[in-house]
């Protein structure tokens, strides 16, 4: 049914709003109303209020019954929320648009999976992998441009602050609060880890580097090897997460592959980071940077804050939701379902140990 409008719940919205935004534009889905739990505290209520506000619908302080009039959920809390929303909505029948991460906890990804598959609805993660240069690499792998893919890295490195930076702190002060930060810098948009639960850039990022190398090897991970590092931020030592991480990947196909990953500070870059791959094949190679294309600017007082490099022709919201509403239409897989986004969770999971024990470790399949 190509002209059918599907109607959107959206299940808490205290991070980003970009993803119910992202729905809101699509022609084919409406926002219909906001909804959390009651007992929520009360900056939560406050932001679901705000967008509910924004975009002129309800917001009901009742989850389950907002899921009667819907026929889709989007759900953007803290993240060790998103399976719990996510499972409710499954077995009230409803399709899921879930941000990322999918969810520290293994144990709640496993249960979201049997949920969407019991109840035969689908499931869209969010992630990048409609970037024009994702796209552009993918074209030429089918190609057989660089024939066999044989080995892949990413650089995946995000030009965002995350407060104070390392040793800025006088000796004597207390650790930071890992919400009470969170809580600060969300007028900025760098808090991607919200919720109580401290959570480094690789729980925080690493879908997006672990989605790209997942579908252009087309293959899952057997084996893991990595590093982590508590280097540029004062909240990360504090809470004993990484803000910087290497990760070696041998995979089911044969392909290694690997991806160094950090939030470098909003200083270190003149755009949202150096985001990069590099794919080695039987017949050739492609070097292939995740901003492109992009034009400069740069002008007399210009704001500090404002990327100077900016990217042009991204339509990765519009095709994901365009690939979700193909997958609701046509009864087929999204482009990153929860079972991919589990499989990815399992390897940051394994990167995690492996980073602590100093051991390869392979992923919980």
């Amino acid at each position: 049914m190509p002209d059918r409008i599907y109607r959107a719940l959206v299940l808490s919205v205290v991070k980003h709003d970009y993803l119910p935004n992202a729905v809101a534009a699509h022609p084919r889905f409406r926002l219909v109303a906001v909804a959390d739990d009651s007992d929520r505290p009360q900056w939560t209520h406050e932001r679901n209020q705000i967008f509910a506000d924004t975009h002129s619908i309800p917001y009901h302080r009742d989850v389950e019954a907002a899921l009667e009039d819907c026929d889709l959920v989007v759900v953007s809390p803290e993240a060790e929320r998103h399976c719990d929303l996510a499972i409710r909505a499954a077995r009230a029948g409803k399709h899921i648009v879930v941000d990322k991460p999918l969810s520290p906890s293994l144990k709640d990804c496993d249960e979201l999976v049997a949920a969407v598959s019991e109840h035969r609805v689908k499931c869209l993660v969010w992630n990048r992998n409609f970037l024009p240069a994702l796209v552009e690499a993918h074209h030429n792998l089918n190609s057989g441009a660089i024939g066999e893919l044989r080995a892949i890295h990413c650089d995946f490195y995000f030009s965002k602050d995350a407060g104070p930076p390392k040793g800025s702190q006088p000796p004597d002060a207390p650790p930071i609060n890992w919400m009470e930060r969170q809580l600060e810098a969300h007028a900025d948009g760098s808090d991607g880890g919200v919720g109580t639960m401290p959570l480094g850039e690789l729980q925080i990022e690493g879908i997006y580097p672990l989605a790209y190398i997942r579908m252009l090897a087309n293959s899952t991970v057997k084996r893991v090897f990595a590093r982590t590092s508590s280097h540029f931020h004062q909240a990360n030592v504090d809470n004993d997460v990484d803000d910087l991480a290497t990760v070696s990947l041998e995979m089911d196909s044969g392909c290694v592959g690997s991806l160094s990953l950090g939030r470098i500070g909003a200083a270190s870059h003149p755009d949202i980071g150096e985001i990069k791959l590099h794919l080695l094949g039987s017949k050739g190679s492609l070097v292939i940077s995740e901003a492109r294309p992009e034009v400069a600017l740069y002008a007399r007082d210009q704001p500090p804050a404002e990327f100077k490099h900016q990217r042009i022709a991204d339509e990765n919201n519009y095709l994901l939701m365009q690939n979700f509403a193909k997958a609701m239409d046509l009864d087929c897989e999204p482009i990153l379902n929860a079972a991919g986004a589990r499989d990815i969770a399992a390897t940051v999971h394994a990167a995690l140990e492996s980073a602590r024990s100093g051991n390869a470790v392979e992923p919980i399949r």
